[in-house]
């Protein structure tokens, strides 16, 4: 029987400065476009600007908690935590679910509210500055989804993806606002909530999405089958291994944990069987970066 040791030590410190960095640099934007959009919706009299911009000041919390939580979670294992504290980041994922489904309900109760009111004439009509507002909003804030993702999906961060997903969220509340603004110019200032509506179904989709995929990796869930699939033709491929008796996986964090018995000719030494099973346990770990952890037994046949 073998088993791993904490291999993660070495990478973390690229994790989680990869991940500050880029909250760091969506923070900046964020509060640049955020006083933009304020001081545009102020100046153009324009009440769906002034929401969006608070939208965006929403997102300098949510990247606040992902460098929280990332950091945390970027910690060595101790004496109280002797697994690591991986699942931290899906507490931050959570808890930016949890904002982004909030911001999303209070879109929809808002636009419900206007359209229900019937009192479209009262309105103010925006000037074109909070036009321009919206459109520069909606191209820098779809670019920082892209950016925010790309880092989210190499080094495979459910909060740091849920941030992007946050920003997706300010860029469809900006095209919303794009459209009311354009549609109370034209004399259509229903449209404003009528895109508000839809953009609040999109938004509580993503935070659902989120947040399943954290409770999944809370709860100790199996690997997909293809993964696991992969694990036991790694396994079959080691020499004096004769096949699978058991095997189990479970997500924790971003990482995986693993537990195999193999079964070996029960003529073999204890030396030579422990000679196998570390040879499955060192392919395993060299062929899957994500695998933390494998416990190896071995029966006889």
């Amino acid at each position: 029987m073998t088993q791993s040791t904490d291999k993660t030590k070495k990478s973390e410190p690229t994790y989680e400065q990869t991940a500050t960095h880029v909250a760091i640099v969506t923070i900046i934007w964020n509060l640049i476009l955020s006083v933009g959009k304020l001081l545009a919706g102020i100046f153009a009299h324009s009440g769906a600007m002034i929401s969006d911009a608070v939208h965006s000041a929403s997102d300098v919390f949510s990247s606040i908690i992902v460098i929280i939580g990332i950091q945390i979670a970027s910690r060595d294992s101790d004496k109280e935590h002797p697994y690591g504290h991986e699942r931290m980041e899906c507490v931050a994922a959570i808890i930016l679910a949890t904002v982004l489904c909030i911001t999303g309900f209070g879109i929809g109760i808002n636009a419900c509210k206007n359209i229900f009111s019937g009192d479209y004439a009262s309105l103010a009509i925006p000037g074109v500055l909070a036009l321009i507002a919206a459109l520069v909003s909606i191209i820098v804030k779809e670019a920082m989804f892209w950016y925010t993702r790309h880092y989210a999906k190499k080094i495979d961060s459910g909060a740091l993806m849920a941030d992007a997903w946050h920003h997706r969220s300010d860029a469809l509340s900006s095209v919303g606002a794009l459209i009311g603004i354009g549609g109370a110019r034209l004399g259509f200032p229903i449209l404003d909530s009528v895109a508000s509506l839809v953009i609040c179904v999109f938004i509580v989709k993503a935070a659902y999405d989120i947040f399943m995929d954290a409770i999944d990796k809370m709860v100790d869930k199996a690997c997909d089958e293809n993964t696991q699939q992969q694990l036991r033709d790694c396994a079959l491929a080691v020499s004096g291994v004769e096949g699978i008796d058991l095997l189990m996986t479970r997500v924790f964090g971003n990482k995986i944990y693993v537990d195999i018995e193999i079964c070996a000719n029960g003529d073999k030494t204890l030396r030579e069987a422990h000679d196998i099973a570390e040879e499955v346990h060192d392919s395993i770990e060299k062929t899957f970066p994500k695998v933390k952890h494998i416990m190896v037994h071995v029966n006889p046949v």
